[in-house]
């Protein structure tokens, strides 16, 4: 469905502010709380956006890992299927030629050995290979909103919320927040009073536990929606090679471009990865050639169209 400017202007709001208060939203967009509400409302019934809450890998004692499996065409869509079902994946997708899926996922280990026990049996899974993600540049935790961008500076500062507390206490036994957590996963908008009767637990509680969970960085606001809402029909998967000593120069300029959606640092032949988004063929290859081509440190760059997303942020 096409998107307004009323739309998009509320789209990169809650991408600043998943729980945003539609009446501060509205005050800041210049129009009103019901104009507001009644708008989120039909883009979340419609299925094009879902604020969702994650969690920060890192916090949690986990690490984030980079797979990619490569298939024979009959079973790449079974085996990302069955990656998508999974608790721990994140981002399951399909690249050109329908024969290599990547994901992300959680492990305290690396994943390779534990993936192929629990894949579906087949002989069709050809390889795989595990990126430990060791810093993140954009996306995830360290927020965007790059191809979003609807916001005037003064808006965006005014939506913004605090940042984590470095200086916050280590938040205890988050195992027993997985209630409150997998709520927040399904929809992070859930009313307090919502989420107190789904968990048994008081809602000053439910209050007082994200606030927590958000104040040392353990949870943060995420929007599940595809990126064709917002005009962006081609997205491809970028693999780096970097010269070491320019490493992080050469990250932090990919992380402030727009079109850049995530940008990481891994193990592996490749450092960087990254994912972009574009209107177009033809705008990916303006991209490729006038933006990264001009990025001297870079060696080597390989890069997929992405052609089916199976699963995004959140649980399916």
């Amino acid at each position: 469905m096409p998107l307004d400017d009323l739309d998009r202007a509320l789209v990169h709001a809650l991408y600043l502010d998943g729980r945003a208060a539609f009446n501060h939203v509205a005050e800041v967009l210049g129009t009103s709380q019901q104009t507001v509400a009644r708008r989120y409302r039909r883009l979340r019934a419609d299925g094009v956006l879902r604020v969702v809450g994650m969690t920060d890998a890192r916090r949690l004692g986990l690490v984030e890992w980079f797979v990619r499996l490569r298939c024979t065409p009959d079973a790449a869509l079974k085996v990302a299927n069955a990656l998508a079902r999974r608790e721990d994946t994140r981002w399951v997708q399909l690249t050109s030629g329908g024969t290599e899926i990547v994901c992300v996922i959680r492990s305290a280990q690396a994943p390779d050995s534990l993936l192929l026990r629990e894949l579906p049996r087949t002989p069709r899974v050809v390889a795989v290979s595990a990126h430990c993600l060791l810093r993140t540049f954009v996306g995830g935790p360290v927020g965007w909103d790059g191809c979003a961008a609807a916001l005037a500076p003064e808006q965006v500062e005014r939506l913004t919320p605090e940042p984590p507390d470095p200086a916050a206490e280590p938040v205890a036994d988050v195992a027993a927040d997985e209630p409150l957590l997998a709520l927040l996963r399904h929809d992070a908008r859930t009313s307090y009073a919502d989420l107190a009767a789904a968990t048994g637990w008081a809602e000053a509680t439910v209050r007082r536990r994200i606030r927590q969970l958000r104040r040392a960085g353990v949870l943060y606001w995420d929007i599940d929606m595809a990126s064709v809402h917002l005009g962006y029909t081609v997205q491809a998967v970028l693999w780096l090679s970097v010269r070491p000593a320019r490493l992080v120069e050469v990250a932090e300029s990919l992380a402030g471009q727009p079109e850049v959606a995530f940008v990481a640092a891994t193990t592996g032949s490749s450092n960087l990865v990254a994912t972009v988004l574009c209107r177009d063929v033809e705008a990916l290859y303006t991209y490729l050639t006038e933006r990264v081509g001009r990025l001297d440190a870079i060696d080597r760059l390989e890069s997929a169209p992405i052609i089916h997303t199976v699963k995004r942020a959140a649980t399916s």
